[in-house]
């Protein structure tokens, strides 16, 4: 993932999409990929997990910064291109779990009553 494709994979998404900010030589962030991995199986076709390595480039680093990301990991959960919450740091598989069906809740509010972003 990075921002070439960042519109069409995040911002004009249909399902709750949770963009994990990492980077290769963050210890946390290697702790929980695989978390995130056994999640998206289990969330499969409700969640989109995309992944963004802030170290990869220059455009990857300017998507951080203009989300506000000051550490890693870093997970932001988009509801049709807007921001509905967002995790700094490790976190255990469960309570990542209880966020993210708080998320899915939020995701449904935020569809019933959002408006559609010019972008």
């Amino acid at each position: 993932m990075d921002e070439i494709n960042w519109e069409d994979e995040v911002l004009k998404s249909d399902v709750l999409t949770v963009v994990d900010f990492w980077h290769e030589r963050c210890p946390w962030c290697l702790m929980l990929d695989p978390i995130i991995g056994e999640l998206a199986e289990e969330y499969g076709g409700k969640i989109k997990f995309v992944k963004v390595n802030v170290l990869q480039s220059l455009g990857n680093r300017r998507l951080a910064i203009s989300y506000g990301v000051m550490g890693t990991p870093t997970l932001i959960f988009f509801c049709a291109g807007r921001i509905v919450g967002q995790v700094v740091g490790f976190m255990p598989k469960e309570n990542l779990k209880k966020i993210l069906d708080d998320m899915l809740q939020r995701h449904r509010d935020c569809i019933e009553k959002s408006t559609p972003l010019e972008i």
